[in-house]
């Protein structure tokens, strides 16, 4: 990057921008606003890192997956954090060079709710980059959402169909139903109101839900899916492409809300143990992951 800029290709937009880019003992000074963009399993060690060079006014904007803005406010607090929201698909090709496949929801949110000076002026350079960039009220009701999308999309990763195929198949409908839900159950033991997006509706996967509205849902979902040039999710390049461990442990708070209240998410737990056994592995990606997901159901 520091050689030839940052290139952004795909259907989206074609640039090249200068930037300058450190490795973490290069970098000097103080910041008054930090993208934290980094893989949710490195969450605390980049803030360990970045804590430093943090203004005592500023802030870190957690544009992750996941509900790391629990663990950010813990290192620098929670006055200092700011939500944020992508559903954006988006793939690393090579150094220095991202393939963005799709606009989606952006959305950006103070912890507390409130509608602060500076979440306005952050929403303002987040419209240079979607100009359809929001502001929450309800930051974690988009992130919990985000939670139970993303359980979907990690049982997509669990075969080698792209995303809209895989939701597409009405084998494994209602374990893509029964992941969502699961999660769901959890945020309302919290008070949370999930919100949907990009054709996410998570009323189809409430606990009560009539099944044609989950049906809907996850037609709506295909939709959008098959308009992306991002075929795929992170987490199946993750183990298909890259080799590498992926974000599955995000799931870990989840799994600890619904422990301390007593809500059974076998679906969740299940599905984290096979995404550990393919990046250890043990496991090769296939429909048969599914059927594991479907067997748990019939227990």
């Amino acid at each position: 990057m520091n050689t030839s800029g940052l290139r952004i290709s795909g259907p989206v937009d074609e640039f090249t921008v200068p930037v300058t880019a450190h490795m973490p003992d290069t970098l000097t000074g103080q910041f008054d606003t930090i993208l934290l963009c980094v893989k949710s399993q490195h969450t605390i060690s980049a803030m360990q890192q970045l804590a430093h060079h943090l203004t005592p006014d500023g802030y870190v904007v957690s544009v992750q997956n996941g509900l790391n803005e629990l663990d950010i406010s813990k290192i620098v607090g929670a006055e200092r954090t700011i939500g944020a929201f992508v559903n954006f698909g988006a793939d690393y090709v090579e150094a220095g060079h991202i393939h963005r496949g799709n606009r989606a929801t952006v959305v950006i949110g103070e912890l507390n709710g409130i509608q602060s000076t500076r979440i306005e002026t952050l929403h303002r350079i987040l419209q240079d980059f979607d100009d359809n960039a929001q502001i929450t009220e309800n930051i974690f009701g988009f992130l919990w959402g985000k939670v139970a999308y993303g359980a979907q999309l990690f049982a997509t990763a669990l075969t080698n169909d792209s995303i809209a195929d895989a939701l597409a198949n009405p084998k494994f409908s209602a374990v893509y139903i029964g992941l969502a839900r699961e999660a769901l159950t959890v945020a309302r033991t919290q008070q949370i109101v999930a919100l949907g997006f990009d054709g996410f509706d998570p009323s189809g996967f409430a606990p009560d839900a009539d099944p044609a509205a989950s049906k809907k849902s996850l037609a709506e979902m295909v939709t959008f899916n098959r308009a992306s040039a991002k075929t795929h999710s992170g987490v199946w390049r993750d183990l298909a492409v890259r080799k590498r461990r992926t974000e599955v442990d995000f799931f870990q708070p989840v799994l600890d809300v619904a422990r301390e209240n007593g809500v059974a998410v076998l679906l969740i737990t299940r599905l984290v143990q096979l995404i550990h056994d393919i990046e250890n592995g043990d496991r090769e990606q296939s429909d048969a992951n599914l059927e594991v997901l479907l067997g748990v159901m019939a227990e």
